[in-house]
């Protein structure tokens, strides 16, 4: 439960207590620190088989899928990213509830906050139909499970930018300001290093060259650590507030 934006707290005995800022922080570093284990790993034990390709030229990163699709790497990741897609959707209906406050007179960005859960809903579930479905088991399901992660985090961004950009007009909070700062400069981030990266993933499969798909792995890196940066903002939109968990007060009758 989310201190501030629910109401009712009051008659809730707290279990547990945490600030959101700390919450944030934990969520995010749970699919860093999966990433970043599984990469090493595949480097370290299992290089030939996560940079394999079928045009056969030295290549020396492997892609995400490839390294999430090896064992131990891919229990590590399916771990990490199934405690962190719970806190997912639960920021997703924080921010539904937040927009919900700003933009009740206003349908047009009501409308806008709907579908920006939507996708942030629809990001989460393809993010874990990618984890739970390796490419090695079945490719199909993993690549549109990558596909939905991809098109509608990039749809959840834009239409989060847009959304902060009526919210600054008519904020004084500098918090706010930063937030929406960084989060246009991490959107366009992300767009420019999608299109390189679908750049030399095309010319690798059509060319066969040396070291493209490395490019291709690496822009495909920055893309999925923009995209955890990007959710990192909510450290500035929810620093004030707090997680809780709690139970219902006892009802005494007399």
């Amino acid at each position: 439960m989310l201190q501030g934006l629910y109401g009712g707290l009051d008659r809730d005995k707290p279990l547990i207590r945490l600030p959101f800022t700390d919450f944030a922080v934990g969520t995010v570093l749970l699919a860093l620190t999966g990433l970043i284990a599984c990469i090493v790993i595949s480097l370290m034990f299992h290089f030939d088989e996560s940079t394999y390709t079928h045009c056969q030229v030295p290549n020396y990163l492997p892609s995400i899928s490839a390294s999430i699709s090896l064992v131990p790497e891919r229990y590590i990741w399916r771990f990490c990213i199934g405690l962190h897609s719970a806190p997912r959707f639960l920021v997703a209906a924080a921010y539904f509830s937040f927009y919900r406050g700003r933009f009740a007179k206003s349908f047009p960005d009501m409308g806008l906050s709907v579908l920006a859960l939507i996708a942030a809903l629809a990001e989460n579930v393809g993010l874990l139909l990618l984890t739970y479905v390796s490419s090695t088991e079945t490719y199909s399901v993993h690549k549109n499970g990558f596909i939905t992660f991809a098109a509608c985090s990039l749809l959840h961004m834009l239409i989060t930018c847009r959304l902060w950009q009526v919210i600054k007009k008519f904020s004084l909070n500098p918090e706010e300001i930063t937030s929406f700062r960084w989060k246009v400069r991490l959107f366009l981030f992300n767009v420019s290093f999608c299109l390189v990266a679908a750049y030399f993933y095309r010319r690798h499969n059509k060319y066969c060259e040396p070291i493209i798909y490395t490019l291709f792995a690496l822009c495909e890196y920055l893309v999925v650590l923009s995209n955890m940066a990007f959710h990192m903002t909510a450290f500035w939109d929810f620093g004030n507030k707090e997680v809780m968990v709690t139970t219902p007060a006892e009802d005494k009758r007399y």
